[in-house]
Parts: structure tokens; sequence; C-alpha cells
């Protein structure tokens, strides 16, 4: 199973380009993803090379940091043997920008994923596909 994950309001509250503080949970639930056997993909607009530096590194070496590590990142190399297509394929998608991903709202506009609510869903949907 993949699961494809974004950074600035899913792992990290929105800094951009700065790291921001981490998302409640979010680490802990990615680890247990790790350990179950899903496949992360991080799945995130960062980039390096920008005029905001190599954001995309930073990104990265947060996850490392944290020990999160991601089979891929912004791509999906093993579609190719079924698609040509640019759109990352996961199985399951989060994102704070995704509609109906449940959310926490923090003052002014300042929202960032539900881990308590999402990562027991996608565990559940990795058990029930025989995953675990």
């Amino acid at each position: 199973m993949f699961v494809a994950v974004d950074f600035d309001g899913t792992m990290v509250k929105h800094r951009f380009p700065e790291i921001g503080p981490p998302v409640p949970y979010a680490i802990k639930w990615l680890k247990i993803f790790q350990a179950v056997g899903i496949d992360l993909i991080l799945l995130t607009m960062r980039s390096d090379g920008q005029t905001a530096g190599n954001v995309l590194t930073d990104a990265i070496n947060y996850c490392k940091e944290n020990e999160v590590y991601f089979k891929y990142c912004n791509e999906n190399p093993e579609q190719l043997k079924w698609t040509n297509s640019n759109k990352v394929y996961a199985n399951y998608y989060i994102d704070d920008a995704a509609i109906g991903c449940p959310l926490i709202y923090e003052g002014e506009g300042t929202k960032y994923v539900d881990w308590n609510k999402v990562g027991p869903e996608i565990l559940k949907k990795f058990v029930e596909s025989g995953g675990v």
C-alpha cells in the first residue's frame, strides 16, 4: 500500500519557507505506518533551487532527523509498469488541502491535519486490505 503525504500543514504547521512546528502526532503515525509496511511517498510542492532556497532538501532532512523515511519523493516509479501519467499514484493521500481530510483549526486561518483521526483510519484501511 502506498500513502502519499504532504509536508506543510500535514507534517509541520505552515511556516514556508521555514520548517514549522510539528503537527501533533504526525511523526508518531508515520513511524507506525513504516513499522507495519506501508510505503510512504513525500508529495510536496517544496522544491530546491528556487528563490526560497533548498526547501525540499530541508523537508527531507527534517523527516530523516525524525526517523521518517519515504520510499519516494514526488514520484512513484512503480506506476510506470502500467501508466505514463505524471500524477503520483498512491492508495491514499494525506494533505491538509484535501476535501474531507480531518483538520484542526488554530487561530486565524491556521489549519493542519488531525492525525488522531487520519492515523487510525489509514491503519484500518491497511489491515482491511490484508496488510497486517
